[in-house]
């Protein structure tokens, strides 16, 4: 594999990429819309636990509780598809209270809402998981997360390495080279190969030099690089 010792490099994009639609599809719909979220809604709502917090977060696992209890599943769901999209630093005590409750089937179910966040909220969500010692949780969801489109990971990294979230690119990246096909991966890169192609290879490198080379030469097949 002599003729790939040098990093390859990058092919202009022929055309600008897709402007990202604006306005989210209801909630619970998987991942449609996440990578469109408008330029407010792009930074995480960092809020402390406080009282009022863990009272709303006591609150919705009684109230799921009493839903399961009396058989009124669909109501359930509805209220763990908004519990999907409260602050990041809720999810450790949802899941805590939610076990204890014994609804280890509805933070499931909460956890695969969650994957269809925006990138950077997603994250976030990971990251406190992790913090809180449940970082299986919080490498779930983003696995989960990064099952959306190929073109769709590709806008939502390329928006995060526009505003300089290095952090949060990694994070998405790493899980991303990890389960999907290099073929697939490669595919992600079109929306900018210029800026996203030289990303994906830093992110597979930490995977493997296997994945690397796999990932140079799924690039090279979709015309990505030279």
């Amino acid at each position: 594999m002599a003729e790939e010792e040098a990093t390859p490099s990058v092919v202009p994009p022929e055309a600008p990429a897709p402007a990202a639609a604006s306005g989210r599809t209801p909630r619970g719909a998987r991942f449609a819309g996440a990578a469109a979220e408008p330029a407010e809604r792009l930074q995480p709502q960092a809020e402390p636990l406080d009282a009022a917090a863990r009272r709303e977060t006591t609150g919705i696992v009684e109230t799921l509780v009493r839903l399961r209890g009396e058989g009124r599943s669909g109501e359930a769901h509805v209220l763990l598809v908004e519990a999907a999209y409260w602050p990041a630093a809720r999810f450790p005590l949802l899941a805590a209270e939610m076990e204890r409750a014994g609804l280890g089937a509805d933070w499931a179910t909460l956890l695969w809402e969650a994957a269809s966040l925006p990138a950077d909220r997603l994250v976030a969500a990971a990251d406190a998981l992790a913090a809180a010692g449940r970082t299986a949780d919080g490498e779930q969801m983003l696995r989960q997360g990064v099952a959306r489109p190929a073109a769709e990971i590709g806008r939502s990294v390329l928006a995060l390495a526009i505003e300089g979230r290095r952090r949060e690119v990694r994070a998405l990246l790493d899980a991303y080279v990890r389960v999907r096909t290099p073929e697939e991966a490669a595919r992600s890169a079109e929306p900018d190969p210029q800026t996203l192609v030289p990303l994906l290879l830093e992110a597979a490198q930490g995977v493997s030099d296997d994945r690397h080379w796999d990932l140079v030469h799924a690039l090279r097949v979709a015309g990505l690089t030279s």
